[in-house]
C-alpha cells in the first residue's frame, strides 16, 4: 500500500522546527507580488517575465506571474481573488466592466499602478482579403470565449456592420486554421511587434487588413499605425496599416494602506519606477519604450503609492510630465478633431 507524504506533525514538531520553517515562510510570502496575466502569450506574458526578471531579488522581492484565463476576467480576479495583488488588463475593458454594473463599486475598489502602453489590434488574413467587409458571413476567429480580444473584435465588427461566423480558438490553432483555409481572418491583440505576428510572411500569403476608427469606438479606442518596421515581412517597405489600440494598464485592489497587499505593492512599485530603464533595453518587449509612468488612465483612480511616488519624483527616462488636467485637455482636444476629420 502507498504511503501518504510524510509531513511535520505540528503536535510533534519543536518550537525550534517550528520556527526555522515559519521565519522563511512568512519572509518570501510578505515579499511575493502575484501578477496575472494572461493566456494568449503575445503581449502581457512576456511583460510579466520582463517583470520577474529585471525586479527579482531573492527573498527580498519576487515577482510571480500566474497566467489568468483573459485580460477581461482578470478584472474580475483582481477583484475577488485574495491571492492576487495585480493583473495586466486594458483601459477600454476596464470601462466595459463599469458600464455592466456587474461588479460593485468597480470604480472605487480597482485602480492602476500604471498604463504601460498602448495595444493594437490586428485582422491578419490571406492575400485576397482586403477589407473587413470582405469577411462578410466567413469565419472569422475571436480568440477563446471571454477574452478581451473577443470583446474588442465584436465592437470592431459590430461598428462596422459586418457579421461574420465566429470561432474562437486560441491564437495559434486559429493561425493553423487560417493557413488551411478553414477561417479567412484571425483577429490579435498584440502590441507591436509581437513576435508570433513576425513570423507571418506576405510572401506566403499573408496580410493586415485596416481598421478605420469608427464614431462609436471613439472613447474605447485610439488610432493607430502598423508599419514596416514593425512587420517586415507582412507589411512592404514604405507602406502602413491603420488600425486601433487600447492602453494596456496594471491594476490592482485598492487594499487599505495597513495591509500587508498595499505594503507589497508599494514594494513593487517603488522598484518598477525607480528601475523603468532597465526595461526600456533589450530584451524586453519593445512596448516598454513607450512606458511614461505619469500618464494616465482617464476615470480612473491611481493606486496611493503610485501617486506619491510621482509627486516625489522626477520621471526617470527624462520625459516631461504634464499634469493630468493638460493631459485630459489634450485628450479631450484630439476626441474632437477625429470625430470632426476622419473619414466613416
Amino acid at each position: 500500500m502507498a504511503q501518504p507524504p510524510r509531513t511535520l506533525d505540528a503536535k510533534l514538531a519543536t518550537p525550534a522546527q517550528t520556527q526555522t520553517r515559519s521565519q522563511p515562510t512568512d519572509e518570501i510570502n510578505a515579499n511575493t507580488v502575484m501578477v496575472l496575466t494572461t493566456g494568449s502569450g503575445l503581449t502581457y506574458e512576456p511583460m510579466a517575465a520582463d517583470l520577474a526578471t529585471v525586479l527579482n531579488d531573492g527573498d527580498n522581492l519576487r515577482i510571480l506571474p500566474v497566467q489568468g484565463y483573459s485580460a477581461y476576467q482578470n478584472v474580475r480576479d483582481v477583484y475577488y481573488l485574495h491571492g492576487i495583488d495585480m493583473a495586466f488588463t486594458r483601459t477600454n475593458i476596464l470601462d466595459r466592466w463599469r458600464r455592466s454594473g456587474e461588479i460593485p463599486d468597480l470604480d472605487q475598489k480597482i485602480v492602476y499602478i500604471l498604463k504601460v502602453a498602448n495595444v493594437e489590434e490586428n485582422i491578419i488574413v490571406r492575400s485576397d482579403i482586403d477589407s473587413i467587409e470582405q469577411l462578410r458571413g466567413k469565419k472569422v476567429n475571436f480568440n477563446q470565449a471571454g477574452s478581451g480580444t473577443q470583446m474588442s473584435a465584436r465592437d470592431i465588427f459590430g461598428a462596422f456592420g459586418v457579421g461574420i461566423e465566429e470561432t474562437n480558438l486560441s491564437v495559434g490553432d486559429a493561425l493553423q486554421k487560417l493557413k488551411d483555409g478553414d477561417i479567412r481572418a484571425v483577429v490579435a491583440t498584440a502590441g507591436k511587434p509581437s513576435s508570433v505576428l513576425r513570423r507571418l510572411k506576405r510572401s506566403e500569403g499573408y496580410q493586415i487588413v485596416p481598421i478605420p476608427l469608427k464614431d462609436s469606438l471613439i472613447g474605447d479606442y485610439l488610432p493607430s499605425t502598423l508599419e514596416h518596421e514593425d512587420y517586415p515581412d507582412l507589411i512592404p517597405e514604405g507602406q502602413t496599416v491603420d488600425t486601433l489600440a487600447s492602453g494596456i494598464a496594471i491594476v490592482a485592489y485598492n487594499w487599505p494602506k495597513n495591509s500587508d497587499h498595499y505594503r507589497r505593492i508599494d514594494k513593487f512599485v517603488n522598484a518598477l519606477f525607480t528601475r523603468l530603464a532597465e526595461f526600456q533595453k533589450p530584451p524586453c518587449h519593445e512596448k516598454w519604450k513607450d512606458t511614461i509612468l505619469a500618464a494616465n488612465v482617464p476615470g480612473w483612480k491611481r493606486f496611493d503609492s503610485a501617486e506619491e511616488w510621482l509627486k516625489n519624483n522626477r520621471e526617470p527616462t527624462g520625459r516631461k510630465v504634464i499634469s493630468d488636467a493638460d493631459r485630459n485637455q489634450m485628450f479631450d482636444d484630439l476626441m474632437k478633431w477625429m470625430k470632426g476629420s476622419t473619414p466613416r
